[in-house]
């Protein structure tokens, strides 16, 4: 389960033309000139969050339980979001995590974690246990021992208070040659806060699922499913796939 902005929002174009890839319809989006880093890098450098598609994760990407279908799945989400209001995030900065950018709020927000703690636990009954591959990959570079039982407990490490809201610009950047990863950064962490940084505030008005139709390949925004609003019309928000994004 993911954050995404609407299909027709500034902030999901903003985000899908950074990353080359729109989740809504499939298609490749001239991204961004980056002084200093050409085209084909900048290509290389988003290729790892393309694929996942223009979002910040609230519950990791899981196989349904046995036994459990899709109908399952729309109806706790429904359960879920039902619950919970629609709000405006906190501004979202560029940041260094670790060895990638990311935007990420400038401040906690109660509700933000409100909702990715909704997903975790209301969600996880749906969700089949993790294969041992899968758990070692999750493992990655090393986890603190509270990391090890959320990741025992509720199948991904970064959750409750371990939670960090980010939505990724870049793949691994310790993969770029040591001469040049400083000043590749640099340029990225510029032309990413010029890019993002005219947009208006981002609501967060809906938790969005994705699918990956088969492993390892490009991840689609499937639909969106409100937060309570004020409004009387609470449907579903269907992604259509002629959305102009």
């Amino acid at each position: 389960m993911y954050f995404a902005p609407h299909p027709a929002s500034e902030w999901w174009q903003a985000g899908s033309a950074w990353l080359g890839r729109c989740a809504a319809t499939g298609r490749a989006l001239p991204q961004p000139v980056v002084p200093g880093v050409p085209p084909e890098l900048m290509a290389q450098l988003t290729a790892a969050p393309a694929r996942y598609g223009w979002h910040a994760t609230l519950k990791a990407p899981f196989t349904l339980a046995d036994g459990v279908g899709v109908a399952d799945l729309e109806q706790g989400l429904a359960q879920v979001c039902a619950a919970l209001p629609a709000f405006t995030l906190p501004p979202l900065q560029v940041a260094r995590l670790r060895h990638f950018l990311a935007l990420v709020p400038e401040a906690p927000s109660p509700h933000l974690q409100q909702v990715a703690d909704a997903c975790v636990t209301q969600l996880h009954p749906l969700a089949a246990p993790l294969p041992p591959s899968e758990l070692v990959r999750r493992r990655g570079g090393g986890l603190s021992d509270r990391q090890e039982a959320l990741l025992q407990a509720w199948g991904y490490p970064q959750v409750f208070e371990q939670f960090r809201f980010h939505c990724s610009l870049t793949g691994n950047l310790d993969a770029l040659p040591q001469a040049t990863k400083d000043a590749v950064a640099d340029a990225l962490e510029a032309a990413a806060r010029d890019w993002f940084g005219a947009l208006p505030p981002c609501r967060f008005e809906a938790v969005s699922l994705f699918e990956e139709p088969g492993r390892g390949q490009p991840m689609r925004l499937v639909s969106q499913w409100p937060l309570a609003q004020p409004e009387p019309d609470r449907a579903q928000i269907q992604v259509q796939p002629g959305v102009n994004a």
